[in-house]
């Protein structure tokens, strides 16, 4: 059984004995709900691939409790610095070359000279990080693949039993994954729109190229980045995106006024608002696709700017074919 943990400071400590122990819980962060381990722990790391059927050439993100700490593990250009400047605690990862004295499982950078790393702002994956003392390596906290996880249910239904424990962390304010920013080389790139939207970024550092392709990174099975694979963030349900129509039998995924004729409409933002809209994109998926009757999802479209890049980014992965 998967013991259920409160936000107090003792249920905090708990967790923090449980990851020090080797044992796996799961937390909420400003993103998504996230499954840790000791990133220092390989055996405990790999007990997260275990636990979500993950392949092992997956990149983890680490968790630290500071800029500092991170930055003892990884070089840091002065772009890093000024991204973690403006940004962290917050929504954004930086791959950055490992250093030679980092003592991180190799495991939780997929074996690469890289590493994934970032400072969290919700306040009990700060807590956590700060009663831990050492970093947590933590992907989604769902079945590699699945719906990404913005509550305690939501985790549960994919990993009871699995996991040690879950706190139980209120909501997640951004609701969809932290950006990602590939630092290691000469130029920046998005490997993967998230919280921090493009334009913040380039606001910060200037001129930031798109990464490589989710094709191309999985076939190359060196992916430097979580979140790079084509089918990801997938309901059972397939899902179509840029819905102009929808059928009796298809649940609507709703942004701004719904489309008539759904089975079941889930409203991500009636006033589209993008922030909103993001909050609740996890929750829509996991709800229609749990709703009765349905044979499929419909997306209304969403914009391509600010955070409309991360949900669309996740809606086509959603609706990608199924491997």
């Amino acid at each position: 059984m998967t013991e259920l943990l409160n936000r107090t400071d003792r249920d905090v400590l708990r967790a923090a004995d449980l990851l020090r122990a080797g044992a796996l819980v799961a937390f909420g962060t400003e993103t998504v709900y996230g499954v840790g381990a000791d990133a220092l722990n390989a055996q405990a790391v790999a007990a997260i691939f275990a636990a979500k059927g993950r392949p092992h050439f997956n990149p983890l993100i680490c968790h630290y409790e500071s800029e500092e700490a991170a930055f003892a593990h990884v070089e840091a250009p002065e772009m890093a610095r000024r991204l973690a400047d403006t940004f962290w605690p917050g929504p954004l990862t930086m791959v950055l070359p490992r250093r030679v004295t980092c003592p991180v499982a190799l495991l939780a950078g997929a074996g690469l000279e890289t590493l994934a790393v970032r400072v969290p702002a919700h306040p009990v994956a700060m807590r956590l990080c700060r009663a831990f003392g050492r970093p947590i390596a933590a992907p989604s906290a769902n079945r590699s693949g699945g719906v990404s996880p913005t509550s305690v249910a939501h985790v549960l239904a994919g990993l009871e039993g699995r996991i040690a424990a879950v706190i139980e962390s209120g909501p997640c304010r951004v609701g969809v994954e932290s950006t990602v920013v590939d630092l290691s080389g000469p130029e920046p790139f998005l490997l993967r729109p998230g919280g921090v939207n493009l334009e913040a970024l380039e606001a910060a550092i200037g001129p930031v190229r798109r990464g490589i392709t989710p094709g191309r990174a999985e076939a190359s099975r060196t992916l430097r980045s979580p979140g790079l694979l084509v089918s990801h963030y997938a309901p059972a349900l397939p899902l179509r995106m840029a819905a102009k129509d929808v059928r009796a039998d298809e649940g609507l995924l709703a942004f701004g006024p719904p489309l008539p004729g759904a089975g079941a409409v889930f409203q991500l933002s009636e006033s589209g608002n993008l922030n909103e809209a993001a909050a609740r994109l996890f929750e829509g998926l996991h709800w229609l696709d749990a709703a009765a009757g349905l044979a499929g999802i419909a997306a209304m479209p969403v914009p391509e700017t600010g955070l409309g890049l991360a949900i669309n980014d996740r809606l086509a992965r959603a609706a990608a074919p199924r491997g």
